[in-house]
């Protein structure tokens, strides 16, 4: 149904899953400190050292569970892909366990950890067990059973049906289904009477708008809601929500993540992300300033301006790996651009000093840049950031769209082979695939990955 609906629900599962997962915790190590257990294993470290833990376990469990798609199922759908991602979701909990009690090094004992993965699957199986009796049961028959009639032209009717039956939600019953070209308010209100619909969804081209402002006005008087299908202009990515402005309702358009709790959340990450990460990375960034105003001439930082959210420009920070005279010796070097289109990459740049070699191979040019992750220019994850001349040389308009969303620090360009990379198109099909999956599970999974990549050294061009 409603994908308002649909999120409602989730939350609540999740919420519900986040408390199970912790309370297996505290049964697992219930079960450890059992004195029969006791007796054979041995004492365990008081449970005190441990509720640190649950600032970890709680908001990871409901993440890896929507990772695995536990949440992307039909309401009452077969219960296999519902054991399947499960069981994977307790595995790489536990294993997720054990790698954070060793960084810590803390041993709360390996029956804990078993145990837990036992337990909390048996938990959440036994509570989607009990929300299939619950959904089953009379009383949510009753109290839950939501009957629509469907109001839409003849070519339409089949095609609105088809999509309501697609959930398969037990709790939609469709009692009615009316030709909008001969609908009427007093047929309206004898369906609405008859069968006590909850729900009228009303689909309608432009220019059955009049037929279709009648349905509704015989639904607000009787007080049912009714739901227009708003599908009158055909588009290929934006995703249609509502809104009002100023009180009147609007439609808006979006081709890039909106506002949410995921992108707030992602805000905070960010801002005590850069902070935590400057005051542990000075202790390398004070020598390397030291370092490159001693080796070469000229400043410490290279600032250059960037394009940014929308394409506004900002003032980007990198360590200097490059002659002070860059700029200048770019265009003698254009010819031996390995790069399709706007951007301008060579392997070996003979413009880049002995020490920005280095840099540039482990990445610790790019270290300066939480201070534009700090001053919200920039994100942890996102696109890379393209000086403004090369925005501006764009051939194709659809690439401007990777400016929809902060540039980052990393991303999924950096993480697939960069070096590899010569086709700005790709690259461009990279950040635009990010954009459309945006989760914070995906820029977990992307800083992640982005630390073998530092550590082996695949650094920039």
């Amino acid at each position: 149904m409603l994908r308002r609906h649909q999120q409602i629900r989730m939350q609540l599962h999740q919420l519900m899953d986040a408390c199970l997962f912790a309370i297996s915790f505290w049964l697992a190590y219930a079960v450890r400190t059992h004195p029969l257990v006791v007796a054979e294993l041995g004492h365990a470290a008081p449970f005190e050292e441990f509720f640190w833990f649950y600032l970890i376990l709680i908001p990871a469990a409901p993440m890896v569970l929507e990772s695995q798609g536990f949440y992307n199922r039909p309401l009452l759908g077969p219960r296999r892909p519902v054991v399947w991602s499960l069981f994977k979701s307790c595995i790489y909990l536990t294993i997720g366990m054990v790698v954070v009690f060793y960084l810590f090094r803390i041993e709360p004992g390996r029956a804990v950890m078993i145990w837990f993965g036992f337990i909390c699957f048996s938990l959440v199986m036994l509570k989607e067990e009990l929300m299939r009796m619950v959904y089953r049961s009379e009383m949510a028959q009753t109290q839950y059973r939501r009957r629509i009639v469907l109001v839409a032209t003849t070519d339409e009717l089949r095609r609105l049906r088809q999509q309501v039956c697609k959930d398969q939600d037990p709790t939609v019953e469709i009692v009615a289904e009316l030709d909008l070209n001969e609908a009427k308010s007093d047929q309206v209100a004898t369906l609405l009477h008859e069968h006590s619909v909850n729900c009228v969804i009303v689909n309608a081209r432009h220019t059955f708008f009049e037929k279709a402002e009648a349905v509704i006005k015989a639904c607000e008087i009787e007080g049912v809601e009714a739901w227009l299908v708003a599908d009158f202009f055909h588009t290929e990515i934006s995703q249609p929500t509502f809104d009002d402005l100023s009180g009147r309702p609007i439609i808006v358009f979006r081709s890039a993540p909106g506002t949410s709790w995921q992108s707030m959340f992602k805000s905070v990450l960010d801002f005590f992300g850069a902070l935590v990460g400057l005051m542990i990375l000075s202790l390398i960034m004070i020598p390397v300033a030291i370092i490159i105003k001693l080796t070469s001439r000229g400043p410490i930082l290279f600032c250059q301006q960037r394009a940014g959210l929308n394409g506004s420009p900002f003032k980007m920070y990198k360590f200097r790996t490059m002659v002070s005279n860059a700029e200048q010796l770019k265009a003698e070097l254009a010819t031996l651009n390995e790069m399709s289109g706007p951007v301008f990459k060579l392997t070996k740049d003979p413009r880049i000093t002995p020490i920005g070699k280095w840099l540039r191979k482990w990445s610790v040019d790019e270290f300066p840049q939480l201070f534009n992750v700090l001053r919200g220019e920039m994100s942890l994850v996102g696109p890379r950031p393209l000086p403004v001349d090369e925005v501006r040389r764009f051939d194709d308009v659809a690439h401007r769209r990777r400016l929809s969303v902060k540039p980052g620090l990393t991303c999924l360009w950096q993480v697939s082979g960069r070096n590899q990379i010569s086709d700005f198109r790709e690259w461009v099909r990279l950040d635009l695939q990010y954009i459309d999956n945006w989760s914070l599970w995906l820029d977990f999974k992307i800083m992640l990955r982005t630390i073998p990549v530092v550590l082996m050294g695949r650094g920039a061009k």
